[in-house]
């Protein structure tokens, strides 16, 4: 086997995804390069290529491109066979991932356990959306802003702290220095243990009669999954395509502080980010369509989230209609319309998080008899198998419920289906979500209108923060624990929380759920005092005692 070397390269000039994907593009047409992933958020360059390929082509590449190398230095030697390799083997593939996202990795690693031969193929970052450009940078934005939050809001008398504006530019570099490291050692450093495990560089499509080609050359395998994700979605807004608005992705990479910024979309993106620049130090205008926030939450939850933003200053406007967006960065404007009147609202920038489109487009999907639904998401059964037999999907490319764990959890199902004699079914009938807002929206199945649809004999309770011990201790009572149950049978049908970390309260309603706990069980289940988790006991109480008349830890 011939040798490859490994070549770590910092690069300058590059200011956004698309930048890398030129340095990719220039370095893969260099004779011998067999892989090629840049990060312009860090500037870095991880290189693989034969032993021939000297530093002057690769400088000489790069400046081809338009940028420049400041730093080139050779890692380790590899073996070919554990390559990440631009083409596959010819002898081909068991399976052929396309997409190195959460979906793509749980497959490629859970088909390790059929002794399998698998390729990943990836145009883009490796890692996709989560550890890129979505839970991981967003959540550790939250965290930052949450700090900053506490520093000049403290309930406990006695205590005098002060905090001067953030450094906002030290915040973004120190976030995609998290995310370079996840990302290495959650992605990079997975493949390398692997050697049955190729990477191949390039784009996918289909051909007719079902074939994958990689940039044109045919990757043989005998079965494909799709995991290609989803991203965000621009709306069909007068003047959006013109409009230098904002996706969570670019919102994530200032490195200035907006004075103004509005958010068009009240969902969960919209939320979070919104409440975590408002407390950075931006002006925040929450824009939403609906007639309230978190609009796929119960009512309470939206509600209640809401008066809370309110009071920590962010403008929150429902029930509009957005007419018009336009301007350039700095020089925003948006029209809305709102109870009969039309307003236009100036802002420095403008973040768009109405939602994802799966990312189907370019696959050539119906050629090769593959169905798609309205908005793009592949359609599959319940084994994750499109309507062509031997190909796969999973993850948020087959659309709804759109989280990492998830997209992991159905990407081992695929997997597994794919290549073992049992098949699995996708369960996910039962699905946590959590929005990290402060305090968090957590839930776990039916709302209250949902069961009441249904017909099923409902009974609900509201349990307050302010009786959970924990909440008076920490001075923090906001929000509130909403439950619904069956009245006969007294299962747990769903479970609703309004609550700091609400989503560390919640895990013990999803197993009552799914393994069908009665609400009475929870209710005499031993919870230790003073934590947040004694809230959902104390909840489960209030369906047939008055919690202000028990003395603490009564049953």
């Amino acid at each position: 086997m011939s040798k490859t070397r490994q070549w770590i390269l910092r690069i300058e000039g590059m200011t956004c995804d698309g930048c890398a994907h030129h340095v990719d593009e220039a370095l893969s047409r260099l004779p011998g390069v067999t892989s090629t992933e840049t990060r312009y958020a860090t500037g870095e360059t991880r290189l693989v290529a034969g032993p021939d390929l000297s530093e002057e082509a690769v400088r000489e590449a790069v400046s081809g491109a338009g940028y420049e190398v400041v730093d080139i230095r050779q890692a380790k030697e590899a073996n070919e066979g554990k390559t990440h390799r631009r083409g596959g083997g010819g002898e081909g593939y068991d399976l052929l991932v396309l997409g190195s996202g959460s979906a793509g990795f749980a497959a490629a690693i859970r088909a390790q356990d059929f002794g399998a031969k698998v390729a990943i193929v990836e145009r883009g970052a490796l890692g996709g959306t989560c550890v890129n450009v979505g839970c991981v940078p967003s959540k550790t934005l939250i965290r930052a802003a949450e700090v900053q939050h506490r520093a000049t809001r403290v309930p406990f008398d006695g205590l005098d702290i002060h905090a001067g504006p953030p450094d906002f530019a030290r915040i973004i570099e120190q976030k995609r220095a998290l995310v370079a490291e996840l990302q290495k050692a959650k992605y990079w450093d997975v493949l390398e243990a692997y050697p049955n495990v190729d990477l191949i560089r390039g784009t996918a499509r289909f051909r007719a009669d079902g074939t994958v080609e990689v940039d044109g050359r045919p990757v043989p395998a005998r079965k494909v999954l799709i995991a290609t994700g989803a991203s965000p979605a621009l709306p069909p807004i007068p003047g959006i395509d013109q409009a230098e608005v904002l996706t969570s992705t670019e919102l994530m990479e200032l490195t200035a502080l907006p004075k103004r910024l509005v958010v068009v979309g009240g969902g969960a993106i919209g939320v979070e980010l919104g409440q975590a620049f408002a407390r950075f130090g931006s002006e925040v205008t929450i824009v939403e369509a609906l007639p309230r926030l978190v609009p796929h939450e119960d009512e309470a939850m939206g509600e209640g989230l809401a008066g809370y933003l309110r009071e920590e200053g962010l403008t929150v406007l429902t029930g509009c209609r957005v007419e018009e967006v336009g301007g350039t960065h700095g020089a925003m404007r948006l029209r809305i319309s709102r109870e009969g009147a039309s307003e236009t609202l100036e802002a420095d920038e403008i973040l768009v998080a109405t939602g994802r489109r799966p990312n189907t487009r370019g696959l050539c999907l119906e050629e090769a008899g593959i169905e798609v639904g309205a908005r793009g998401e592949i359609v599959v059964d319940a084994h994750l198998e499109t309507t062509r037999p031997g190909v796969f999907a999973a993850g948020d490319v087959t659309g709804e419920p759109a989280f990492v764990y998830v997209a992991a959890y159905a990407g081992t199902v695929a997997a597994a289906n794919a290549l073992g004699e049992v098949p699995e079914r996708y369960d996910v009938s039962v699905v946590p979500r959590v929005t990290f807002t402060d305090p968090a929206v957590a839930s776990v199945g039916l709302t209250e209108a949902e069961a009441r649809r249904r017909g099923l004999p409902v009974m609900v309770t509201e349990l307050p923060m302010a009786y959970v011990p924990r909440a008076l201790a920490a001075r923090d009572t906001r929000g509130v624990v909403k439950l619904v149950a069956d009245r006969e049978t007294r299962h747990l049908l769903g479970a609703h929380i309004l609550a700091p970390e609400a989503g560390d309260i919640l895990q013990e309603a999803v197993l009552a759920i799914r393994y069908r706990v009665t609400v009475d069980e929870i209710a005499r289940m031993l919870h230790p005092y003073l934590t947040q988790a004694e809230a959902l006991k104390l909840a489960c109480q209030t369906f047939d005692k008055d919690v202000a008349k028990l003395s603490c830890c009564a049953a």
